[in-house]
């Protein structure tokens, strides 16, 4: 094997070591409570190797942010997928990301802990980066279907992006959380029924 193709191998493992270390850490300490030195040691790795691949501790945190919006997207993308038309599909991604709310690392990690170390406004490009724009396709093709009356699609897709981290929030900061999600779930439904042509 070629030394550089065995020291990108080794440089992506130690990589992954570190994103699946500080993950375990970040979803059950929280951001505060994580200390780089103990990332490091459970990850069996130097210093100087955390530091090759992060900057520091908030760019190893955005990272491993990423990989759970990648997730995040990626479960809403294959709800969406299996609907009967654009509207359902809206519906099934929405509920998709409000019931994987539910998983402790996506409330410490992405809904407590992101918007703290980002800013409201650091975490809201980051959020809109992977949604909006799936967003506001299928908003766009559920109005070409005649599903939901025409109207304007950028404040719209921002209003049902607003709704719904205000309810994964929600979610994430109740005391019963199987309840709010529930609750939630209705006030949601009712959202999107809201939203189609009635008869279509």
């Amino acid at each position: 094997m070629p030394v550089k193709s065995r020291q990108a191998e080794n440089s992506a493992a130690t990589r992954s070591a570190l994103l699946k270390v500080a993950r375990k850490l970040f979803a059950e300490r929280g951001y505060g409570d994580t200390a780089t030195e103990e990332v490091v040691r459970r990850a069996r790795v130097t210093r100087g190797a955390l530091y090759h691949h992060f900057r520091d501790k908030q760019d190893l945190f955005k990272a491993v942010l990423h990989e759970e919006q990648l997730k995040l997207a990626a479960r809403s993308t294959e709800a969406a997928a299996k609907a009967s038309d654009p509207w359902r599909a809206l519906m099934a991604g929405s509920n998709a990301f409000l019931e994987a709310c539910l998983d402790p690392a996506v409330q410490q990690i992405v809904l407590i802990d992101a918007p703290a170390v980002l800013g409201a406004q650091g975490w809201r490009e980051s959020d809109e980066s992977y949604y909006l724009a799936g967003t506001k396709a299928g908003i766009q093709a559920s109005i070409d279907a005649g599903l939901i009356a025409r109207q304007p699609v950028d404040p719209l897709a921002h209003m049902i992006m607003g709704s719904l981290n205000e309810a994964a929030l929600l979610i994430a900061h109740a005391k019963d959380k199987e309840t709010a999600r529930r609750e939630v779930s209705e006030v949601a439904d009712r959202m999107w029924n809201g939203l189609r042509i009635q008869g279509r």
